[in-house]
């Protein structure tokens, strides 16, 4: 199922809706793929892809919540570590040659839209919040230069 971004994904905090759509682009690649009797080596590519962009998006969004002083960031760090595990997994099944991307795209979906939903929807006043008591402005220079800590500029 194709999922289609629109405002109720959105939590209200630019760098991190921008985030969640991209995640959301590759979900929806890799449901144009699942099924296709040669969509292998394309679902590698989305697989790496999404790992390497979800782990980064989760460091980013950790670095966010601990910069506020989120209480909950312990918790939703394990939440991140243990959906992060169960990818690997099906990472792994996919280089020994399973056949995962149904598996995948189900839990993406499922895991993502809850995630997005319940567990960011949980940070989302206090860190709005944090980001109106200091301003925009000045939490720019900080999201500038954790962006490129976290996630690979081209």
């Amino acid at each position: 199922m194709r999922i289609v971004w629109g405002p109720e994904y959105e939590l209200g905090i630019l760098v991190i809706d921008r985030q969640h759509k991209r995640i959301v682009d590759y979900i929806n690649e890799l449901d144009r793929l699942v099924g296709q009797p040669d969509a292998r080596l394309g679902v590698d590519r989305v697989l790496y892809d999404l790992v390497d962009y979800t782990e980064s998006h989760f460091d980013f969004e950790e670095a966010l919540m601990e910069r506020a002083g989120y209480r909950g960031l312990e918790e939703h760090h394990r939440l991140h570590r243990q959906f992060t595990f169960h990818i690997e997994s099906l990472r792994q099944r996919h280089r020994q040659g399973e056949d995962v991307a149904e598996a995948l795209l189900q839990t993406l979906q499922k895991w993502l839209l809850n995630h997005i939903l319940e567990e960011d929807g949980a940070y989302r006043d206090e860190i709005r919040d944090f980001i109106d008591s200091i301003g925009r402005e000045r939490l720019g220079g900080w999201v500038n230069d954790t962006v490129r800590k976290h996630f690979r500029v081209t």
